[in-house]
C-alpha cells in the first residue's frame, strides 16, 4: 500500500507529533492514501508556515505489517467518528490505545459541521447526516513509534 504525506518539507524520517494543535485522531504522524489530498495538504502547510517547499513525500507499507498495529478504522463519518474526534479536538479523550486510527479526515467543510455539534446546535444524528455526504477523504494517523516503523520512504517529490 502506498501512502502520503504533504509538508513543507521532506520527511525522510517521520516522528509522532506532540503539537499544540487537537487534531482529529490525536498527536501522531498524518498520512492519506489520497495523492491529490497530499498535495493539497503540502500546499496549504507551506503557505500557513511560510518556510520551506510544498513537497509530496511516498511511503510504502505492508499489509501484512498492520496486522502487527492496534487499529481503530472509521469506515464512514459515524457516531463513533464523531466522538473521538471531538473527544480529541476538546483533548478530553483519556486513553488512546491505537497504533493506528485510520478514518474520514475531518476538513474545512466539516469544521463547521463539527463546531456546531460541540457547540449543542447540531445532536450527533444531525451532524453524521451533514456529514456523510461530503466525500471525505480518509487519513492514517501512526501514534506510536511501532506504527512509524512500518513506514518504508519511498521519495519525496517537490510540488
Amino acid at each position: 500500500m502506498k501512502l502520503y504525506h504533504g509538508s513543507n518539507m521532506k520527511v525522510k524520517v517521520p516522528k509522532v507529533r506532540r503539537n499544540l494543535r487537537a487534531l482529529d485522531f490525536g498527536a501522531g504522524f498524518y498520512l492519506t492514501s489520497s495523492e491529490s489530498q497530499a498535495i493539497r495538504w503540502a500546499k496549504i502547510v507551506t503557505e500557513r508556515k511560510r518556510a520551506g517547499q510544498a513537497t509530496l513525500n511516498v511511503y510504502g507499507v505492508s499489509d501484512d505489517l498492520l496486522g502487527e498495529l492496534n487499529i481503530l478504522n472509521f469506515e464512514v463519518a459515524s457516531d463513533e467518528w464523531l466522538d473521538f474526534v471531538v473527544a480529541n479536538r476538546k483533548g478530553t479523550l483519556v486513553e488512546n490505545p491505537y497504533d493506528l486510527v485510520i478514518g474520514p479526515v475531518a476538513n474545512d467543510s466539516t469544521l463547521p459541521v463539527i463546531n456546531l455539534y460541540i457547540d449543542g446546535i447540531y445532536d450527533k444524528k444531525k451532524a453524521v447526516e451533514e456529514l456523510l455526504p461530503q466525500n471525505l477523504t480518509d487519513q492514517y494517523a501512526l501514534l506510536t513509534e511501532k506504527a512509524i516503523g512500518l513506514l518504508a520512504f519511498e521519495r519525496s517529490e517537490l510540488l
